[in-house]
């Protein structure tokens, strides 16, 4: 079986639960948003909007050219691109902390790329997808409707991620109690589900491991790439360049999956990418972490 062929298959009831639990990890995302996370861009703007054009347009721009480029199976092309077009992980904040990186900036950038996704990411799956010739051809094989697909992700990114907000400025010690269970409990749901499935069809999705484990490396790097590239270029000083680096490097992939899971037919080698970039990039971000804090032992020293 190719891997364009397997899906993880889900009734109606599974397509439900799968949306309440994408509005959970919106909610759960929003209880991290502070007003004063976007006040931050209004005294010093130039760091975070940088690092939200790296997020929000070069990267998937970036991502459909590597789809262009080595032209994968076209599932695992969409899923490339559903990864790309995600808004930064809660986890860019906490690697950030640990290279040494500006962690209030990646917090900052993490906040309004989150907002700005109820918009963004739909937008950016079909725009991108339907550049590649071999993804556009899988969108109107599951008969996405552009404008359902944009006004329904809207809705259930937007309305959740309003409701966390909201509940975080007037009611911070409740939002506090609630933001761990939120966060934990989602993104345990997605692991448990893509395990039973990945059980399910074993036989088959075993055998693509070679396959998906390359890309998501090298689409992680470069995210990675990216971030850093575009930061050099603009001259931003080393804790800022760190910041943007995590945060373009580290996609927020529990939310792509869930919206693969939901909207894209739960196709498996999209499925697979998202899951695997939610290893992946845990591994490569704290790995770069740790570079950077060494580099910086050695420079104390000298």
């Amino acid at each position: 079986m190719a891997i364009d062929e397997v899906v993880l298959r889900l009734d109606s009831t599974g397509q439900l639960v799968l949306g309440l639990v994408l509005a959970l990890i919106m909610f759960g995302v929003a209880l991290d948003l502070r007003l004063s996370d976007f006040a931050a861009v209004l005294r010093k703007p130039f760091a975070p909007v940088l690092g939200m054009a790296a997020q929000v347009l070069l990267l998937p721009a970036a991502t459909w050219a590597l789809t262009m480029l080595l032209k994968p199976h076209p599932s695992v092309a969409l899923g490339m691109i559903i990864v790309g077009a995600c808004p930064g992980g809660n986890l860019s904040n906490l690697i950030t902390h640990m290279g040494r990186g500006n962690t209030a900036l990646s917090v900052c950038v993490t906040g309004l790329s989150s907002v700005l996704a109820v918009l963004s990411t739909p937008l950016n799956i079909l725009f991108w997808a339907g550049l590649n010739p071999d993804t556009a051809a899988l969108l109107r094989q599951i008969e996405i409707e552009p404008l359902s697909f944009i006004l329904s992700t809207a809705a259930i990114l937007g309305l959740p991620m309003l409701a966390g907000m909201l509940l975080a400025h007037h009611r911070p010690t409740l939002a506090a109690r609630l933001r761990k269970p939120f966060q934990t409990g989602s993104f345990l749901f997605l692991v448990l589900f893509i395990a039973a499935a990945a059980i399910a069809n074993g036989k088959y999705l075993l055998g693509f491991l070679g396959i998906i484990i390359p890309l998501v490396a090298l689409h992680n790097a470069l995210a990675l790439s990216v971030g850093w590239g575009v930061s050099r270029i603009a001259g931003l000083n080393t804790p800022d360049t760190r910041a943007i680096t995590i945060e373009v490097g580290m996609q927020n992939s529990g939310l792509g999956l869930a919206l693969i899971l939901n909207h894209f037919d739960a196709l498996g080698g999209a499925a697979l990418i998202a899951a695997g970039w939610g290893i992946w990039h845990i591994v490569s971000g704290w790995t770069l972490a740790s570079i950077w804090r060494r580099q910086d032992r050695k420079a104390d020293l000298s």
